[in-house]
């Protein structure tokens, strides 16, 4: 199965000039925790979280309309392209340790983004009868190679 298949196509996005203000305002009308940031021809230039925009707000304790994205997105956007399979893009996820993905055409152009969520809900759809187990399973990497340090497993009782 491709990326495409279960992407997100309707992504809003914001611009590296534009506040952190409007970006946590489409966070909150979306609603979403993050933002793929591009340029204006549309390529991803970075990427944005709800995490990003508070850190940012303290660190530089400024109102975020004084603040713009540029200064506090990630600007090495990790993207996967429509026509990779399930599967690279989990490993690609696992193996950067994020929850999502701008999905880009060939031309490097966001046609989507991809979440673990998305992969999740993939992996517990019926597939033959049965899940899928082999995606399922790349989930949960995914998830503990992004918790890794801070999901403490209980011992049995």
């Amino acid at each position: 199965m491709q990326v495409e298949q279960i992407m997100n196509r309707d992504v809003k996005t914001c611009g590296p000039h534009d506040s952190l203000n409007k970006a946590a305002q489409i966070m909150w009308d979306t609603p979403c925790g993050a933002v793929p940031v591009v340029d204006e021809q549309g390529s991803p230039v970075g990427f944005l979280t709800d995490r990003d925009v508070c850190m940012a707000a303290y660190t530089k304790n400024k109102p975020l309309t004084e603040l713009p994205v540029e200064e506090a997105m990630a600007r090495t956007p990790i993207c996967c392209r429509a026509e990779d399979d399930l599967d690279s893009a989990a490993q690609l996820m696992r193996q950067h340790r994020t929850r999502r993905v701008p999905v880009i055409d060939g031309n490097g152009i966001l046609v989507g983004l991809l979440t673990l969520d998305d992969l999740a809900c993939e992996a517990a759809r019926a597939l033959r009868g049965g899940m899928n187990e082999k995606l399922r399973d790349l989930v949960l990497e995914v998830h503990l190679s992004i918790n890794h340090g801070r999901i403490r497993l209980h011992p049995a009782v």
